[in-house]
Protein backbone atom coordinates (compact mmCIF):
# COMPACT_ATOMS: atom_id res chain seq x y z
CA UNK A 1 0.00 0.00 0.00
CA UNK A 2 1.23 3.47 -0.87
CA UNK A 3 1.67 5.49 2.32
CA UNK A 4 0.90 8.79 0.61
CA UNK A 5 -0.84 9.57 -2.68
CA UNK A 6 -3.50 11.83 -4.20
CA UNK A 7 -6.33 11.49 -6.72
CA UNK A 8 -7.91 14.14 -8.91
CA UNK A 9 -11.55 13.68 -9.91
CA UNK A 10 -14.96 15.29 -9.64
CA UNK A 11 -15.86 14.78 -5.99
CA UNK A 12 -19.47 13.82 -5.26
CA UNK A 13 -20.31 15.36 -1.87
CA UNK A 14 -23.48 13.50 -0.98
CA UNK A 15 -24.15 15.41 2.24
CA UNK A 16 -23.83 18.86 0.68
CA UNK A 17 -25.37 17.72 -2.61
CA UNK A 18 -22.45 19.17 -4.53
CA UNK A 19 -20.16 17.92 -7.28
CA UNK A 20 -16.88 19.71 -7.89
CA UNK A 21 -13.36 18.96 -9.20
CA UNK A 22 -11.00 18.19 -6.35
CA UNK A 23 -7.69 16.73 -5.37
CA UNK A 24 -8.02 14.23 -2.53
CA UNK A 25 -4.84 13.54 -0.56
CA UNK A 26 -4.39 10.29 1.39
CA UNK A 27 -1.73 9.48 3.96
CA UNK A 28 -1.48 6.10 5.72
CA UNK A 29 -5.06 5.19 4.78
CA UNK A 30 -6.62 8.49 5.97
CA UNK A 31 -7.90 11.40 3.88
CA UNK A 32 -5.75 14.35 4.95
CA UNK A 33 -6.81 17.08 2.56
CA UNK A 34 -9.47 17.89 -0.05
CA UNK A 35 -8.60 20.79 -2.35
CA UNK A 36 -10.82 22.27 -5.04
CA UNK A 37 -9.19 22.38 -8.47
CA UNK A 38 -10.21 23.82 -11.85
CA UNK A 39 -11.24 20.66 -13.70
CA UNK A 40 -11.06 16.87 -13.55
CA UNK A 41 -12.24 13.68 -15.22
CA UNK A 42 -14.27 10.82 -13.73
CA UNK A 43 -16.09 10.95 -10.40
CA UNK A 44 -15.10 10.14 -6.82
CA UNK A 45 -17.71 9.05 -4.26
CA UNK A 46 -18.05 6.94 -1.11
CA UNK A 47 -18.16 3.18 -1.67
CA UNK A 48 -21.35 1.14 -1.70
CA UNK A 49 -22.59 -0.81 1.32
CA UNK A 50 -24.78 -3.93 1.35
CA UNK A 51 -27.04 -3.28 4.34
CA UNK A 52 -27.93 -6.93 4.91
CA UNK A 53 -26.26 -10.02 3.50
CA UNK A 54 -25.28 -13.53 4.44
CA UNK A 55 -21.77 -13.87 3.04
CA UNK A 56 -22.17 -17.65 3.13
CA UNK A 57 -24.83 -17.45 0.40
CA UNK A 58 -22.12 -16.47 -2.08
CA UNK A 59 -20.55 -19.89 -1.37
CA UNK A 60 -17.33 -17.97 -0.79
CA UNK A 61 -15.45 -17.29 2.43
CA UNK A 62 -15.35 -13.55 3.28
CA UNK A 63 -11.85 -12.98 1.89
CA UNK A 64 -12.91 -14.36 -1.51
CA UNK A 65 -16.26 -12.53 -1.40
CA UNK A 66 -14.37 -9.25 -1.01
CA UNK A 67 -12.43 -9.92 -4.20
CA UNK A 68 -15.64 -10.07 -6.25
CA UNK A 69 -17.71 -7.39 -4.51
CA UNK A 70 -15.01 -4.72 -4.44
CA UNK A 71 -14.75 -4.78 -8.23
CA UNK A 72 -18.28 -3.32 -8.31
CA UNK A 73 -17.57 -0.59 -5.75
CA UNK A 74 -18.72 -2.36 -2.59
CA UNK A 75 -16.48 -1.46 0.34
CA UNK A 76 -18.55 -2.82 3.24
CA UNK A 77 -21.25 -5.29 4.19
CA UNK A 78 -23.54 -5.61 7.19
CA UNK A 79 -23.34 -9.37 7.50
CA UNK A 80 -25.43 -11.84 9.47
CA UNK A 81 -23.34 -15.01 10.03
CA UNK A 82 -26.27 -17.13 11.15
CA UNK A 83 -25.74 -19.66 8.36
CA UNK A 84 -22.37 -20.81 9.64
CA UNK A 85 -23.51 -20.26 13.24
CA UNK A 86 -26.30 -22.81 12.74
CA UNK A 87 -23.64 -25.31 11.69
CA UNK A 88 -20.70 -24.52 13.97
CA UNK A 89 -22.00 -22.10 16.63
CA UNK A 90 -19.84 -19.26 17.93
CA UNK A 91 -16.61 -20.77 16.48
CA UNK A 92 -18.25 -20.30 13.07
CA UNK A 93 -18.80 -16.59 13.76
CA UNK A 94 -15.19 -16.26 14.88
CA UNK A 95 -14.11 -17.95 11.66
CA UNK A 96 -15.95 -15.38 9.53
CA UNK A 97 -14.50 -12.45 11.47
CA UNK A 98 -10.94 -13.80 11.36
CA UNK A 99 -11.09 -14.61 7.66
CA UNK A 100 -12.63 -11.24 6.80
CA UNK A 101 -9.91 -9.44 8.73
CA UNK A 102 -7.26 -10.91 6.42
CA UNK A 103 -8.20 -8.62 3.52
CA UNK A 104 -8.81 -4.88 3.04
CA UNK A 105 -12.61 -4.76 3.24
CA UNK A 106 -15.16 -3.74 5.89
CA UNK A 107 -17.11 -6.74 7.17
CA UNK A 108 -19.51 -5.84 9.99
CA UNK A 109 -20.91 -8.97 11.59
CA UNK A 110 -23.93 -9.29 13.86
CA UNK A 111 -24.84 -11.66 16.68
CA UNK A 112 -27.22 -14.23 15.15
CA UNK A 113 -30.46 -14.01 17.12
CA UNK A 114 -32.01 -17.29 15.99
CA UNK A 115 -29.65 -20.26 16.25
CA UNK A 116 -31.49 -22.48 15.63
CA UNK A 117 -34.16 -20.56 13.76
CA UNK A 118 -36.87 -22.74 15.37
CA UNK A 119 -37.17 -25.77 17.60
CA UNK A 120 -38.85 -27.68 14.79
CA UNK A 121 -35.61 -28.62 13.01
CA UNK A 122 -32.17 -30.06 13.76
CA UNK A 123 -29.26 -27.63 13.67
CA UNK A 124 -25.59 -28.12 14.42
CA UNK A 125 -25.49 -25.62 17.27
CA UNK A 126 -27.52 -23.31 19.48
CA UNK A 127 -26.77 -19.85 20.86
CA UNK A 128 -28.78 -18.75 23.91
CA UNK A 129 -29.40 -15.30 25.37
CA UNK A 130 -26.38 -15.41 27.69
CA UNK A 131 -24.09 -16.17 24.75
CA UNK A 132 -25.75 -13.42 22.70
CA UNK A 133 -24.95 -10.96 25.50
CA UNK A 134 -21.29 -11.99 25.42
CA UNK A 135 -21.20 -11.59 21.65
CA UNK A 136 -22.76 -8.13 21.80
CA UNK A 137 -20.18 -7.08 24.39
CA UNK A 138 -17.51 -7.58 21.71
CA UNK A 139 -16.52 -4.51 19.68
CA UNK A 140 -16.46 -6.42 16.40
CA UNK A 141 -20.11 -7.51 16.79
CA UNK A 142 -22.09 -4.49 15.62
CA UNK A 143 -25.76 -5.43 15.99
CA UNK A 144 -28.29 -8.15 16.87
CA UNK A 145 -28.94 -9.91 13.58
CA UNK A 146 -32.39 -10.52 12.13
CA UNK A 147 -34.97 -11.53 14.72
CA UNK A 148 -36.78 -14.19 12.71
CA UNK A 149 -38.76 -15.48 15.66
CA UNK A 150 -41.47 -12.86 15.38
CA UNK A 151 -44.00 -15.05 17.25
CA UNK A 152 -41.48 -15.10 20.12
CA UNK A 153 -41.46 -11.30 20.08
CA UNK A 154 -45.25 -11.04 19.98
CA UNK A 155 -45.69 -13.52 22.83
CA UNK A 156 -42.72 -12.14 24.81
CA UNK A 157 -40.69 -15.34 24.86
CA UNK A 158 -38.17 -15.03 27.68
CA UNK A 159 -35.09 -15.94 25.61
CA UNK A 160 -36.13 -13.75 22.68
CA UNK A 161 -36.78 -10.71 24.85
CA UNK A 162 -33.50 -11.26 26.73
CA UNK A 163 -31.60 -11.14 23.42
CA UNK A 164 -33.31 -7.90 22.39
CA UNK A 165 -32.67 -6.44 25.86
CA UNK A 166 -28.97 -7.32 25.59
CA UNK A 167 -28.74 -5.40 22.29
CA UNK A 168 -30.45 -2.36 23.79
CA UNK A 169 -28.08 -2.38 26.78
CA UNK A 170 -25.11 -2.63 24.41
CA UNK A 171 -26.58 0.30 22.41
CA UNK A 172 -26.58 -1.79 19.24
CA UNK A 173 -29.46 -1.96 16.74
CA UNK A 174 -31.74 -4.96 16.27
CA UNK A 175 -32.45 -6.21 12.74
CA UNK A 176 -35.89 -7.52 11.90
CA UNK A 177 -37.33 -10.33 9.79
CA UNK A 178 -41.11 -10.34 9.64
CA UNK A 179 -42.39 -11.21 6.16
CA UNK A 180 -46.01 -10.24 5.64
CA UNK A 181 -46.46 -8.99 9.19
CA UNK A 182 -48.74 -5.92 9.21
CA UNK A 183 -51.27 -4.16 11.41
CA UNK A 184 -51.16 -4.40 15.18
CA UNK A 185 -48.82 -7.39 15.13
CA UNK A 186 -46.24 -5.47 13.11
CA UNK A 187 -46.58 -2.48 15.43
CA UNK A 188 -46.03 -4.67 18.49
CA UNK A 189 -43.01 -6.29 16.84
CA UNK A 190 -41.44 -2.92 16.03
CA UNK A 191 -42.17 -1.46 19.47
CA UNK A 192 -40.12 -4.28 21.00
CA UNK A 193 -37.07 -2.53 19.57
CA UNK A 194 -36.78 -3.95 16.05
CA UNK A 195 -35.29 -1.29 13.78
CA UNK A 196 -35.15 -2.75 10.24
CA UNK A 197 -36.82 -5.21 7.92
CA UNK A 198 -35.58 -6.62 4.62
CA UNK A 199 -38.51 -9.01 4.09
CA UNK A 200 -41.22 -6.65 2.83
CA UNK A 201 -42.86 -7.96 -0.34
CA UNK A 202 -45.42 -5.18 -0.86
CA UNK A 203 -45.35 -1.41 -0.77
CA UNK A 204 -48.24 -1.35 1.69
CA UNK A 205 -46.35 -3.56 4.14
CA UNK A 206 -43.21 -1.44 3.86
CA UNK A 207 -45.11 1.84 4.35
CA UNK A 208 -46.79 0.53 7.50
CA UNK A 209 -43.44 -0.48 8.95
CA UNK A 210 -41.84 2.86 8.03
CA UNK A 211 -44.73 4.74 9.66
CA UNK A 212 -44.03 2.81 12.84
CA UNK A 213 -40.35 3.72 12.87
CA UNK A 214 -38.53 1.07 10.84
CA UNK A 215 -35.82 1.42 8.22
CA UNK A 216 -36.62 -0.75 5.18
CA UNK A 217 -33.84 -2.52 3.29
CA UNK A 218 -34.91 -2.92 -0.32
CA UNK A 219 -33.75 -6.42 -1.20
CA UNK A 220 -32.66 -7.67 -4.58
CA UNK A 221 -30.95 -11.02 -4.15
CA UNK A 222 -30.66 -14.24 -6.11
CA UNK A 223 -33.91 -15.77 -4.83
CA UNK A 224 -35.91 -12.92 -3.30
CA UNK A 225 -36.32 -9.85 -5.49
CA UNK A 226 -38.40 -7.06 -4.03
CA UNK A 227 -36.94 -3.99 -5.75
CA UNK A 228 -39.73 -3.77 -8.31
CA UNK A 229 -42.39 -3.67 -5.59
CA UNK A 230 -40.54 -1.35 -3.22
CA UNK A 231 -38.59 1.15 -5.34
CA UNK A 232 -41.29 3.86 -4.99
CA UNK A 233 -39.98 4.26 -1.43
CA UNK A 234 -36.87 5.87 -2.93
CA UNK A 235 -39.07 8.76 -4.03
CA UNK A 236 -41.50 8.91 -1.10
CA UNK A 237 -39.25 8.03 1.86
CA UNK A 238 -35.62 8.35 0.72
CA UNK A 239 -34.43 8.81 4.32
CA UNK A 240 -35.98 5.51 5.45
CA UNK A 241 -34.48 2.96 3.06
CA UNK A 242 -31.24 1.10 2.39
CA UNK A 243 -30.18 -1.38 -0.32
CA UNK A 244 -29.35 -5.03 0.38
CA UNK A 245 -29.02 -8.37 -1.37
CA UNK A 246 -29.62 -10.74 1.59
CA UNK A 247 -28.48 -13.77 -0.41
CA UNK A 248 -26.30 -13.46 -3.49
CA UNK A 249 -25.18 -16.58 -5.32
CA UNK A 250 -21.74 -16.58 -7.00
CA UNK A 251 -22.97 -16.56 -10.59
CA UNK A 252 -24.73 -13.23 -9.95
CA UNK A 253 -22.15 -11.68 -7.61
CA UNK A 254 -19.54 -12.04 -10.33
CA UNK A 255 -21.72 -9.81 -12.54
CA UNK A 256 -22.60 -7.04 -10.10
CA UNK A 257 -23.71 -6.02 -6.63
CA UNK A 258 -25.22 -2.87 -5.06
CA UNK A 259 -24.04 -0.86 -8.07
CA UNK A 260 -26.82 -2.51 -10.09
CA UNK A 261 -29.50 -1.07 -7.79
CA UNK A 262 -27.93 2.37 -8.03
CA UNK A 263 -28.05 2.27 -11.83
CA UNK A 264 -31.62 0.94 -11.90
CA UNK A 265 -32.77 3.66 -9.54
CA UNK A 266 -31.18 6.44 -11.57
CA UNK A 267 -32.60 5.08 -14.81
CA UNK A 268 -36.05 5.24 -13.17
CA UNK A 269 -35.48 8.94 -12.58
CA UNK A 270 -34.81 9.05 -8.85
CA UNK A 271 -32.64 11.83 -7.46
CA UNK A 272 -28.90 11.11 -7.61
CA UNK A 273 -28.19 12.24 -4.07
CA UNK A 274 -31.16 10.34 -2.62
CA UNK A 275 -29.94 7.16 -4.31
CA UNK A 276 -26.35 7.63 -3.14
CA UNK A 277 -27.47 8.36 0.42
CA UNK A 278 -29.31 5.04 0.35
CA UNK A 279 -26.42 3.09 -1.19
CA UNK A 280 -23.54 4.70 0.68
CA UNK A 281 -24.48 6.61 3.83
CA UNK A 282 -27.66 5.28 5.44
CA UNK A 283 -26.11 1.98 6.60
CA UNK A 284 -23.23 3.94 8.17
CA UNK A 285 -25.64 6.11 10.14
CA UNK A 286 -28.00 3.31 11.14
CA UNK A 287 -25.37 0.81 12.27
CA UNK A 288 -22.71 3.27 13.42
CA UNK A 289 -20.12 1.99 10.95
CA UNK A 290 -16.62 3.41 10.71
CA UNK A 291 -16.60 3.50 6.91
CA UNK A 292 -15.15 6.63 5.31
CA UNK A 293 -17.46 9.04 3.50
CA UNK A 294 -14.95 11.18 1.59
CA UNK A 295 -14.29 13.75 4.29
CA UNK A 296 -11.01 14.94 5.78
CA UNK A 297 -9.84 12.61 8.60
CA UNK A 298 -12.05 9.77 7.30
CA UNK A 299 -10.65 6.38 6.30
CA UNK A 300 -9.91 6.41 2.58
CA UNK A 301 -12.88 4.25 1.52
CA UNK A 302 -14.11 5.43 -1.86
CA UNK A 303 -14.62 4.56 -5.49
CA UNK A 304 -13.89 6.23 -8.81
CA UNK A 305 -16.52 5.85 -11.53
CA UNK A 306 -16.55 6.83 -15.18
CA UNK A 307 -19.86 8.71 -15.10
CA UNK A 308 -22.94 9.22 -12.92
CA UNK A 309 -25.34 7.38 -15.21
CA UNK A 310 -23.99 3.86 -15.71
CA UNK A 311 -21.56 3.97 -12.77
CA UNK A 312 -18.84 1.90 -14.37
CA UNK A 313 -16.43 1.40 -11.46
CA UNK A 314 -12.85 2.21 -12.42
CA UNK A 315 -11.17 1.94 -9.01
CA UNK A 316 -12.06 0.91 -5.47
CA UNK A 317 -10.11 1.91 -2.37
CA UNK A 318 -10.55 0.49 1.12
CA UNK A 319 -8.60 1.99 4.04
CA UNK A 320 -6.37 3.66 1.48
CA UNK A 321 -5.54 0.41 -0.25
CA UNK A 322 -6.21 0.04 -3.97
CA UNK A 323 -8.37 -3.11 -4.03
CA UNK A 324 -9.86 -3.08 -7.54
CA UNK A 325 -8.93 -1.53 -10.88
CA UNK A 326 -10.77 -1.58 -14.21
CA UNK A 327 -12.88 -4.63 -13.39
CA UNK A 328 -10.11 -6.69 -11.80
CA UNK A 329 -9.47 -7.36 -8.13
CA UNK A 330 -6.16 -6.42 -6.58
CA UNK A 331 -6.87 -8.33 -3.37
CA UNK A 332 -4.64 -11.36 -2.97
CA UNK A 333 -6.07 -14.73 -1.90
CA UNK A 334 -5.20 -15.81 1.63
CA UNK A 335 -4.92 -19.24 3.20
CA UNK A 336 -7.78 -20.50 5.36
CA UNK A 337 -9.07 -23.61 7.11
CA UNK A 338 -12.22 -25.60 6.28
CA UNK A 339 -14.12 -26.26 9.53
CA UNK A 340 -17.17 -28.47 9.12
CA UNK A 341 -19.76 -30.67 10.81
CA UNK A 342 -21.05 -33.62 8.80
CA UNK A 343 -21.82 -36.88 10.57
CA UNK A 344 -23.98 -39.16 8.43
CA UNK A 345 -23.63 -42.13 6.11
CA UNK A 346 -24.96 -42.53 2.59
CA UNK A 347 -28.66 -43.16 2.02
CA UNK A 348 -30.44 -45.53 -0.38
CA UNK A 349 -33.44 -45.11 -2.65
CA UNK A 350 -35.34 -47.41 -0.28
CA UNK A 351 -34.90 -44.85 2.49
CA UNK A 352 -37.04 -42.43 0.49
CA UNK A 353 -40.17 -44.52 0.01
CA UNK A 354 -43.36 -43.28 1.69
CA UNK A 355 -46.62 -45.22 1.86
CA UNK A 356 -49.71 -43.21 0.93
CA UNK A 357 -52.23 -43.18 3.78
CA UNK A 358 -54.77 -41.00 1.92
CA UNK A 359 -55.53 -40.17 -1.71
CA UNK A 360 -54.52 -36.50 -1.51
CA UNK A 361 -51.32 -34.65 -0.67
CA UNK A 362 -50.58 -31.36 1.02
CA UNK A 363 -48.17 -29.91 -1.58
CA UNK A 364 -45.68 -27.05 -1.26
CA UNK A 365 -45.93 -24.55 -4.11
CA UNK A 366 -42.64 -22.76 -4.73
CA UNK A 367 -42.91 -19.16 -5.94
CA UNK A 368 -40.22 -18.06 -8.39
CA UNK A 369 -38.31 -15.05 -7.07
CA UNK A 370 -39.80 -15.30 -3.57
CA UNK A 371 -38.93 -17.09 -0.33
CA UNK A 372 -42.59 -17.56 0.55
CA UNK A 373 -44.47 -20.66 -0.58
CA UNK A 374 -48.12 -21.59 -0.93
CA UNK A 375 -50.06 -24.71 -0.04
CA UNK A 376 -52.17 -26.85 -2.38
CA UNK A 377 -54.15 -30.04 -1.88
CA UNK A 378 -53.56 -32.28 -4.89
CA UNK A 379 -54.16 -35.94 -5.78
CA UNK A 380 -51.30 -38.24 -4.82
CA UNK A 381 -49.57 -40.23 -7.56
CA UNK A 382 -49.70 -43.71 -5.99
CA UNK A 383 -47.86 -46.79 -7.24
CA UNK A 384 -47.78 -50.07 -5.27
CA UNK A 385 -49.11 -48.17 -2.22
CA UNK A 386 -46.22 -45.65 -2.36
CA UNK A 387 -46.65 -41.96 -3.13
CA UNK A 388 -44.21 -41.02 -5.89
CA UNK A 389 -43.35 -37.99 -7.98
CA UNK A 390 -45.75 -36.91 -10.70
CA UNK A 391 -43.59 -35.03 -13.23
CA UNK A 392 -46.45 -34.73 -15.74
CA UNK A 393 -48.23 -32.48 -13.24
CA UNK A 394 -44.98 -31.02 -11.87
CA UNK A 395 -45.42 -32.52 -8.41
CA UNK A 396 -42.02 -33.80 -7.30
CA UNK A 397 -40.67 -35.47 -4.21
CA UNK A 398 -38.85 -33.15 -1.78
CA UNK A 399 -36.44 -34.62 0.76
CA UNK A 400 -34.61 -33.19 3.78
CA UNK A 401 -31.81 -35.29 5.26
CA UNK A 402 -30.44 -34.45 8.71
CA UNK A 403 -26.68 -34.05 8.25
CA UNK A 404 -25.84 -33.95 11.96
CA UNK A 405 -27.41 -37.27 13.02
CA UNK A 406 -28.29 -40.50 11.23
CA UNK A 407 -32.09 -40.34 11.03
CA UNK A 408 -34.83 -41.20 8.53
CA UNK A 409 -35.17 -38.58 5.77
CA UNK A 410 -38.21 -36.31 5.87
CA UNK A 411 -40.43 -36.51 2.78
CA UNK A 412 -42.88 -34.08 1.17
CA UNK A 413 -43.96 -33.03 -2.32
CA UNK A 414 -43.42 -29.75 -4.14
CA UNK A 415 -44.76 -28.03 -7.25
CA UNK A 416 -43.17 -25.53 -9.69
CA UNK A 417 -39.63 -26.91 -9.88
CA UNK A 418 -40.41 -28.33 -13.30
CA UNK A 419 -37.86 -31.17 -13.40
CA UNK A 420 -38.69 -33.81 -16.01
CA UNK A 421 -35.87 -36.14 -15.01
CA UNK A 422 -33.05 -36.43 -12.48
CA UNK A 423 -32.62 -34.62 -9.17
CA UNK A 424 -30.81 -31.68 -7.57
CA UNK A 425 -29.58 -31.36 -3.99
CA UNK A 426 -27.77 -28.95 -1.69
CA UNK A 427 -26.29 -28.81 1.81
CA UNK A 428 -27.14 -25.10 1.77
CA UNK A 429 -30.56 -25.40 3.38
CA UNK A 430 -31.60 -22.35 5.38
CA UNK A 431 -31.27 -22.11 8.25
CA UNK A 432 -30.10 -25.38 9.78
CA UNK A 433 -28.36 -26.46 6.58
CA UNK A 434 -29.42 -30.04 6.38
CA UNK A 435 -29.39 -31.59 2.91
CA UNK A 436 -32.38 -30.64 0.76
CA UNK A 437 -33.14 -32.45 -2.49
CA UNK A 438 -35.88 -32.54 -5.10
CA UNK A 439 -36.26 -35.00 -7.93
CA UNK A 440 -38.30 -37.18 -10.23
CA UNK A 441 -37.37 -40.61 -8.82
CA UNK A 442 -35.91 -41.97 -5.60
CA UNK A 443 -32.78 -43.42 -7.22
CA UNK A 444 -31.67 -40.06 -8.58
CA UNK A 445 -32.62 -38.21 -5.39
CA UNK A 446 -30.52 -40.65 -3.31
CA UNK A 447 -27.63 -40.28 -5.75
CA UNK A 448 -27.73 -36.47 -5.60
CA UNK A 449 -27.78 -36.60 -1.79
CA UNK A 450 -24.92 -39.10 -1.66
CA UNK A 451 -22.72 -36.95 -3.91
CA UNK A 452 -22.98 -34.31 -1.18
CA UNK A 453 -22.50 -36.73 1.73
CA UNK A 454 -19.34 -38.11 0.12
CA UNK A 455 -17.84 -34.59 -0.02
CA UNK A 456 -19.29 -33.48 3.35
CA UNK A 457 -21.09 -30.60 1.70
CA UNK A 458 -21.91 -29.25 -1.70
CA UNK A 459 -24.43 -28.60 -4.46
CA UNK A 460 -25.22 -31.45 -6.83
CA UNK A 461 -27.31 -32.47 -9.82
CA UNK A 462 -27.77 -35.85 -11.46
CA UNK A 463 -29.70 -37.13 -14.44
CA UNK A 464 -29.47 -37.90 -18.16
CA UNK A 465 -26.51 -40.12 -17.33
CA UNK A 466 -24.46 -37.26 -15.85
CA UNK A 467 -23.43 -36.05 -12.40
CA UNK A 468 -22.40 -32.52 -11.40
CA UNK A 469 -21.02 -31.37 -8.06
CA UNK A 470 -19.66 -28.20 -6.48
CA UNK A 471 -17.98 -29.25 -3.19
CA UNK A 472 -18.51 -26.90 -0.24
CA UNK A 473 -16.08 -28.11 2.43
CA UNK A 474 -16.26 -24.99 4.64
CA UNK A 475 -19.18 -25.80 6.97
CA UNK A 476 -20.96 -27.42 4.01
CA UNK A 477 -21.73 -23.84 2.91
CA UNK A 478 -18.67 -22.34 1.27
CA UNK A 479 -16.00 -23.41 -1.17
CA UNK A 480 -12.27 -23.48 -0.51
CA UNK A 481 -11.75 -22.06 -4.00
CA UNK A 482 -11.93 -18.59 -5.57
CA UNK A 483 -14.92 -16.71 -6.94
CA UNK A 484 -14.33 -17.35 -10.64
CA UNK A 485 -14.06 -21.12 -10.12
CA UNK A 486 -17.13 -21.25 -7.87
CA UNK A 487 -19.15 -19.07 -10.21
CA UNK A 488 -18.27 -21.25 -13.23
CA UNK A 489 -19.14 -24.50 -11.40
CA UNK A 490 -22.36 -23.06 -10.04
CA UNK A 491 -23.36 -21.78 -13.48
CA UNK A 492 -22.68 -25.27 -14.86
CA UNK A 493 -24.99 -26.77 -12.21
CA UNK A 494 -27.67 -24.15 -12.79
CA UNK A 495 -27.59 -24.76 -16.55
CA UNK A 496 -27.83 -28.50 -16.05
CA UNK A 497 -30.77 -28.17 -13.63
CA UNK A 498 -32.61 -26.22 -16.31
CA UNK A 499 -31.68 -28.87 -18.87
CA UNK A 500 -33.38 -31.36 -16.54
CA UNK A 501 -36.47 -29.20 -16.92
CA UNK A 502 -36.43 -26.70 -14.07
CA UNK A 503 -38.37 -23.56 -14.93
CA UNK A 504 -37.14 -21.55 -11.95
CA UNK A 505 -34.84 -18.59 -12.42
CA UNK A 506 -32.53 -19.83 -9.64
CA UNK A 507 -33.48 -23.44 -8.82
CA UNK A 508 -30.71 -24.06 -6.28
CA UNK A 509 -31.37 -20.81 -4.46
CA UNK A 510 -35.09 -21.57 -4.31
CA UNK A 511 -34.33 -25.11 -3.11
CA UNK A 512 -32.15 -23.73 -0.31
CA UNK A 513 -35.17 -21.96 1.22
CA UNK A 514 -37.61 -24.88 1.16
CA UNK A 515 -36.58 -25.83 4.70
CA UNK A 516 -36.77 -22.26 6.09
CA UNK A 517 -39.69 -22.67 8.47
CA UNK A 518 -39.95 -19.01 9.52
CA UNK A 519 -41.02 -17.99 6.00
CA UNK A 520 -44.65 -19.03 5.38
CA UNK A 521 -46.47 -20.92 4.31
CA UNK A 522 -45.53 -24.55 3.84
CA UNK A 523 -41.95 -25.85 4.28
CA UNK A 524 -40.18 -29.12 5.10
CA UNK A 525 -37.70 -29.58 7.94
CA UNK A 526 -35.77 -32.74 8.73
CA UNK A 527 -38.53 -33.44 11.27
CA UNK A 528 -41.51 -33.09 8.94
CA UNK A 529 -43.90 -30.88 6.99
CA UNK A 530 -44.41 -27.52 8.68
CA UNK A 531 -46.96 -24.73 8.35
CA UNK A 532 -45.34 -21.33 8.83
CA UNK A 533 -48.71 -19.61 9.25
CA UNK A 534 -49.88 -22.04 11.94
CA UNK A 535 -46.31 -22.50 13.25
CA UNK A 536 -46.82 -26.23 13.72
CA UNK A 537 -46.29 -29.53 11.92
CA UNK A 538 -49.04 -30.63 9.55
CA UNK A 539 -49.93 -33.95 7.90
CA UNK A 540 -48.60 -34.74 4.44
CA UNK A 541 -51.61 -36.85 3.46
CA UNK A 542 -55.15 -35.47 3.66
CA UNK A 543 -58.51 -37.03 2.90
Amino acid sequence: MENSFSIEANLVDIRQKQIYPAQVSINHGIITQITRISNAQNYLLPGFIDAHIHIESSMLVPSEFAKLASVYGTVATVSDPHEIANVLGIPGIDYMIENGNKVPFHFYFGAPSCVPATNFESAGASIDASEIKKLLDRDEIRYLAEMMNWPGVLFQDEQVMAKISAAKKANKPVDGHAPGLTGEQATTYIQAGITTDHECVSLEEALHKIENGMMISIREGSAARNYEALHPLIGSHPDKVMFCSDDKHPDELILGHINELVVRSLHLGYDLFDVLNIACLHPIKHYGLDVGTLRVNDPADFIQVEDLKNFKVLDTYVKGEHVAHQGSTMIQSVSFDSPNQFAINRISAEDLGIIATEKNLRVIEAVDGELITQESILPANIKNQFAISDPKNDVLKLVVVNRYNQTKPAIAFIKNFGLKSGAIASSVGHDSHNITAVGVDDTDIAKAVNLIIDQKGGVSATGLGKDYLLPLPVAGLMSDRGGEFVSAKYTELDTFAKKLGSTLRAPFMTLSFMALLVIPDLKLSDKGLFSGSKFEFVDLFVD
